[in-house]
């Protein structure tokens, strides 16, 4: 394939050496005259290990070359690839002029072009940049229309420094954000020799995808090392502790526990976090990530009550309120918290949960349910049948099998509050809302 990488950085030097040895004819676009100058010799623009030979044989074998001229870049290729740098701002927001400035001269080379041509960002930017810059910018420079006259996709990199090259051909996932499947296309057949997952979507989750990357890589960083903190105040080995800890590939290093919802409870993550917590103060440590997340907890909580308030009804039904469906626990649960706190506020409640109403007459828990939450116990119900008749408003606690069909069962002027995502869908009766989707 022709393709154009515009930005000879470190994302753009490595994409373009890599696809070169691929076999692709690649043109760099540069306004660095130096950095231009160094491809065109066969030498690397940046330090990385591996690239300087790519670049070398590409540039050797007649595969690649770099240019300051755009509208030439676009007119010899098929797609372009935009890999300029996307710095910070004092704010924390991104600076997208180099973004800008590159759209406007691929728009405008775009007016002198017949062929169909896809637009690649590479660049690391947030959601909704694809919407409101880029698109707008190559529709307001090439006076066409993205999906129809020219194709554009996002297409977010995972390249670490010091491994780029071997991350190139060894990519944890590729993800191609589109708006057509046309432009997907295209793009994927680059892609089609890689040992890696293909997922395909629309922009906006492609766009998120990268700082979801990044934030969780930060976040394992230093929670390893608050836990290593500790560890050494306790006299204990804080490496030893975390390869234990990552043999565990079934919740640990692990898709568990990574799905968006609702808050925790139960009787142990909240006991835990406070009491590993407390020990760090009696250390006169402080863990800021360990520290917050209870905290963090807390707001889910909040955001959860205040969607049910928003509702504007009165008459509220909940489904499910032991701290995650299959237990009768109670202990910790943040529904009861919900339920008490609308209960404050004058809300006429019912409940409904089959493991819970066992326990009440048979269970562990009865002791807890009676003396501890006899206000609560006295709104529970028999049936979701009776939730249903009752309720204008309908939470979803947990996901409990026997919620699942809610949607069909409801009416019209329901509103569907869902916790647990076992719906997460609209649906003819009702209102629906996600807690998080």
């Amino acid at each position: 394939m022709n393709i154009s990488i515009f930005g000879m950085g470190y994302v753009g030097a490595v994409s373009a050496g890599c696809l070169a040895n691929e076999g692709h004819r690649v043109i760099g676009v540069e306004p660095v005259v130096v950095k231009v100058d160094l491809i065109n010799q066969g030498q690397p623009p940046i330090i990385e290990k591996d690239i300087g030979d790519l670049i070398q044989k590409g540039v050797k074998e007649g595969r690649l070359r770099a240019t300051e001229d755009a509208l030439e870049a676009v007119l010899e290729t098929d797609i372009s690839f935009v890999c300029v740098g996307t710095p910070s701002q004092l704010n924390g927001n991104l600076d997208l002029k180099y973004i800008r400035r590159v759209c406007e001269k691929i728009g405008t080379a775009l007016q002198n072009k017949q062929d169909w041509h896809v637009v690649v960002i590479r660049s690391t930017i947030l959601p909704g940049t694809m919407r409101n810059v880029v698109i707008p910018t190559l529709e307001q420079f090439s006076g066409k229309i993205a999906g129809k006259q020219f194709g554009i996709c996002n297409n977010p990199e995972f390249l670490r420094e010091g491994t780029a090259v071997h991350d190139f051909y060894n990519p944890p996932k590729t993800v191609i954000g589109e708006i057509d499947s046309h432009s997907g296309d295209t793009l994927a057949a680059i892609y089609r020799k890689m040992d890696a997952p293909l997922i395909r979507t629309d922009i906006e989750t492609a766009e998120m995808v990268k700082y979801v990357d990044n934030c969780w890589h930060a976040l394992k960083i230093c929670f390893a090392n608050e836990i290593g903190n500790i560890c050494k105040e306790l006299g204990i080995d804080g490496h030893r502790v975390m390869d234990i800890f990552c043999q565990d590939t079934k919740l640990n290093i692990s898709s568990s526990y990574l799905k968006p919802g609702f808050a925790f409870g139960g009787s142990c993550l909240p006991k835990d976090l406070r009491a590993l917590n407390y020990k760090a103060r009696s250390l006169d440590m402080n863990l800021p990530i360990l520290g917050s997340i209870l905290n963090s907890n807390a707001h889910q909580v909040e955001r959860g009550l205040n969607m049910i308030i928003a509702s504007g009804k009165k008459k509220i039904g909940i489904l499910g309120f032991s701290f995650k469906a299959g237990t009768d626990d109670l202990r910790e649960s943040p529904l009861v918290e919900i339920i008490e706190r609308l209960l404050g506020k004058g809300y006429d409640i019912r409940i409904y949960d089959r493991n819970v109403n066992l326990a009440k007459l048979i269970g562990a828990n009865k002791d807890y349910i009676l003396n501890h939450i006899p206000h609560i116990s006295r709104m529970m119900v028999n049936s979701i049948d009776e939730i249903i008749k009752h309720a204008e408003t309908i939470v979803i606690g947990h996901s409990s099998p026997e919620f699942h069909d809610i949607m069909d069962r409801i009416k019209n002027e329901h509103v569907v509050v869902d916790f647990a995502r076992v719906v997460g869908r609209p649906s003819e009766r009702g209102k629906y809302n996600g807690i998080c989707w």
